[in-house]
């Protein structure tokens, strides 16, 4: 005997057999999935693995240390970002730093298997983030703008723009149920002009973690003190002495970056620290609402980073 599924009852039953599948396993592989205990869940992503980390990992590790769900997402393996290596083992050792990154942190990351350089914004990886979205029950969603000069950053800023719709959209990726909600959704701020500059709609002081912040950094040797895809080998001496000087020179750099967005953005700060409070935040994450998502008032924005208090 033959069953004649019509197109709407197949429909139920892939949506039901996705729903039986997630049930019976993590629903992100890899990710411990945080229990409903009302504490705030944000999601981020960044192109390459040290994308979100230099980005956001201060305000990461601070809502971490609230008990907060914080999962930092890589789009592509950053398989091709260094001089020297490439290919599977470089996708590999950089996976190994960056999850001894988030260990610093106290936050979770996943780097998907898409390779670098390669990122295009596609359907199925328009599904991919809708997923993870959706999967992760985000209240936040953090993203580069999509103006950048590296195609995988503007490009990981066009998908989660496109999945700002889409994860309440319930016959979109209908293995995984829709959001009731739309979350928040924020670009990290950047140096680029054109068409707009990026504003800081709200400016995070993260003096409390910096050392935290700049010791995940470090431990990012490929990109960072070996140069990534422009390094060479002179940047890196073979010596101890000349490695910790390398070191020191890659953590003070960071270090003076997060001082110039306190000071870029110090207008805004006198907003969230008013007082002398202002004047005491050295080191600063910022991010801009995106015109996509819920948007929040400046209410909901406090309860979003809880920080401020």
């Amino acid at each position: 005997m033959k069953i004649r599924l019509t197109p709407a009852t197949a429909l139920v039953a892939l949506v039901v057999f996705g729903l039986l599948a997630r049930v019976a396993g993590a629903a992100i592989p890899g990710v411990k999935m945080p229990p409903n205990d009302g504490k705030l869940r944000i999601i981020a992503f960044g192109a390459h693995p040290d994308d979100c980390e230099i980005q956001v990992s201060g305000s990461g590790a601070m809502w971490a240390k609230q008990g907060h769900h914080v999962l930092l997402v890589s789009v592509t393996n950053g398989d091709i970002g260094h001089w020297r290596e490439a290919g599977g083992p470089l996708a590999i050792r950089r996976k190994a730093e960056v999850d001894k990154a988030h260990e610093i942190m106290g936050v979770q990351g996943v780097v998907l298997d898409i390779h670098d350089g390669e990122l295009e914004p596609t359907l199925e990886n328009r599904r991919t983030l809708t997923r993870l979205i959706r999967e992760w029950n985000a209240d936040l969603v953090l993203g580069p703008r999509t103006n950048d000069y590296h195609p995988d950053h503007r490009y990981t800023g066009v998908l989660v723009q496109d999945a700002a719709f889409m994860v309440t959209v319930p016959f979109f990726c209908p293995d995984v149920p829709a959001m009731k909600k739309n979350p928040v959704f924020m670009y990290y701020t950047d140096r680029f002009q054109k068409p707009a500059p990026s504003r800081a709609d709200i400016i995070v002081g993260i003096d409390s973690v910096v050392e935290k912040k700049l010791d995940a950094l470090g431990i990012m040797i490929s990109q960072f003190a070996e140069g990534g895809a422009n390094g060479n080998a002179s940047l890196y001496p073979a010596d101890p002495a000349g490695q910790e000087r390398r070191n020191r020179q890659v953590r003070e750099n960071f270090s003076r970056r997060f001082k110039a967005t306190a000071a870029r953005f110090n207008q805004e700060l006198a907003t969230w620290y008013p007082g002398d409070a202002a004047k005491n935040v050295k080191h600063a994450e910022a991010f801009e609402i995106c015109e996509y998502g819920s948007q929040p008032d400046k209410a909901e924005l406090k309860r979003l980073f809880p920080f401020f208090n």
